[in-house]
Formats: structure tokens, C-alpha cells, sequence
């Protein structure tokens, strides 16, 4: 296994930031970490890369014991944090040669080019890290965590921050390098799980609540179905409500809302009777596929 995590508890005094959190990630695969702010997510992340200690429980990356033997944890991780911390003052190249002296990197300066053509930085190398995007930044500082070829990549949200443009090129250069590596990275940002990841973990409020493929995450809702309904007058939440099959609403506003009801109720007939007998225009009414958002947010709300 290329981490493995037992029984994990971490306490900052009174608070119980971890709870007994388990869970094994196998060499090759692209795992998201996700949960609510405040969820431990950060927390288990600096555990696994040997910044903080966990009050009980043992943790190991590629089989070495991040509490015992942290000096080679360090040595085949690569670690990006939430707030990347780099050098401002020092030039792209300048400050990848440093990272990779601490690591004795052979060959350094062939290595250091390997990493800026790997994460698009060729047209930035000559210009000092405070000149760059946030783009670019980030560029940098997964070009630092990957620079010793490590096993294992831990990125503290990678994407955060970035424009439409520069989330698509971080996503790709994440998939490629997940291709050979072993990765675990969280995101607040949905889409970007689903278009990286294998498989999930969810934390809430410090206890492990989902380990699953994506696929697999979403059929647990198979039965149930979201409806989107849209009238053009104002409609009655509570008469809404007592519609046979209704399982939630959300509302959008006065004329809009998502229905979340079982697969069997016939839930879309209901709501044409439903809008006939209550003298409402129904302007639209369309399923919503299921996604990993709202997967996400029944878990972690309820």
C-alpha cells in the first residue's frame, strides 16, 4: 500500500480534529479528500506528511511509519500545502535548483528543466516567483513537490484560486503525473474531483464517513431522482411538500425548486396534477443527473 492509515486520532485540545480515521490507498491511484471546512482534511494531510504528530493511531506511506521513520516518509512524498509557500524573491529556476539541492538531485540542472516543461512554466523560468500568477505559482509549487520523483503526491488544494483556464491545465498536469504516481489531493471544487479521481474519501467533522469509487458513491442515491420545477406564478412550498413521494425541496426562489424524490413515485405526473389542481404554469420540468455534489452535501448536512 502506498499510504495506510490506522485508527487515526488527532486532538488539539478540547477538539477532536480526526476521529479514529481508517483507510488504505494503493499505488497508482488518484484519491480526492473532500469534506466541509473545519472537516480535518488539512489535518490528516500534515499528519501523512510528517508536519504534525497524531495523538493515537499509526499512519504509513510506502510502508514507513510517519511517526518513527518521518525522515523517509519525507523522502517519497511530495507535499503541497493549502498556502504554497515559496521563496518570492527568488527567480523560477533559482528557487527548483534549491529544492533540489536539499534533495541531492543528480544531474540537477536537467532535472530542473524536466520539471518546468512538465508544468508549463518555460515561458516564466527567468522571472521571479512575486512577478508570477497564481496560476503559475501553483505550477511552481507542484514542480517543487514533485522535482525527487517521489512515490506519493499529498496537494492541499491545488486548484484554489485559479481562473477556468488555469483549472483545466493544473487538472491535466495532475492526471498525467497520477498516471505513474500515487496521489491524494483534496478540493472544495466538485467538477474537479470528478473529472480526476478514482475514488473518494469524505470527512465530516473528524469521522470517515464515505471511502468509494465515484460511481459507486453515486448509486447509493440511484433511488432517488432530483426534478427540477419551474412554475410561472408563485407556488405554495408547503402544498409542495405533501405531494406523495416527496422526499426534500430546495428552493430556488418563489417559482423554482429542486425536488428530490424516490424513483418510483411517479413524482413528474404528480407534479403536472399538482399544477393543474393549483391553477400554476408549469414552464419546466427536467430531471437533474445525480452528482457528486449533491452526494456530498446529503452526507455531510445530514
Amino acid at each position: 500500500m502506498s499510504i495506510n492509515v490506522k485508527n487515526i486520532t488527532k486532538i488539539y485540545g478540547t477538539q477532536k480534529a480526526l476521529d479514529d480515521v481508517s483507510f488504505e490507498i494503493k499505488e497508482g491511484e488518484i484519491v480526492g479528500l473532500l469534506g466541509p471546512n473545519g472537516a480535518g482534511k488539512s489535518t490528516l494531510m500534515k499528519i501523512l506528511s510528517c508536519y504534525i504528530p497524531a495523538s493515537s493511531g499509526e499512519a504509513y506511506v510506502q510502508n514507513f511509519n510517519c511517526n518513527s521513520q518521518s525522515i523517509q516518509v519525507r523522502q517519497n512524498i511530495g507535499y503541497l500545502p493549502e498556502t504554497n509557500p515559496l521563496y518570492s524573491d527568488m527567480y523560477v529556476v533559482e528557487y527548483l535548483k534549491f529544492i533540489g539541492s536539499i534533495y541531492k538531485i543528480k544531474d540537477l540542472n536537467n532535472r530542473v528543466e524536466e520539471m518546468i516543461a512538465l508544468t508549463g512554466l518555460g515561458k516564466e523560468k527567468h522571472k521571479k516567483i512575486e512577478e508570477l500568477s497564481k496560476g503559475y505559482k501553483q505550477r511552481v509549487g507542484l514542480a517543487q513537490s514533485f522535482i525527487h520523483n517521489p512515490e506519493v503526491l499529498i496537494l492541499d488544494e491545488p486548484t484554489s484560486g485559479l481562473d477556468p483556464n488555469q483549472l483545466i491545465e493544473i487538472r491535466n498536469l495532475i492526471k498525467e503525473i497520477g498516471k505513474h504516481k500515487t496521489v491524494l489531493f483534496s478540493s472544495h471544487i466538485m467538477q474537479e474531483v470528478e473529472a480526476i479521481c478514482d475514488r473518494v474519501l469524505i470527512i465530516n467533522n473528524g469521522k470517515l464517513i464515505a471511502d468509494s469509487p465515484i460511481k459507486e458513491l453515486q448509486n447509493l442515491w440511484l433511488d432517488k431522482e432530483i426534478i427540477e420545477v419551474k412554475f410561472k406564478e408563485s407556488a405554495n412550498l408547503k402544498l409542495l411538500k405533501n405531494i406523495s413521494g416527496v422526499a426534500e425541496i430546495d428552493v430556488i426562489n418563489d417559482h423554482t425548486f429542486k425536488i428530490t424524490a424516490r424513483t418510483n413515485a411517479n413524482i413528474r405526473e404528480k407534479i403536472y396534477a399538482f399544477s393543474k389542481e393549483n391553477q400554476l404554469t408549469l414552464i419546466e420540468l427536467k430531471a437533474q443527473e445525480l452528482k457528486l455534489e449533491d452526494v456530498f452535501q446529503k452526507l455531510t448536512m445530514d
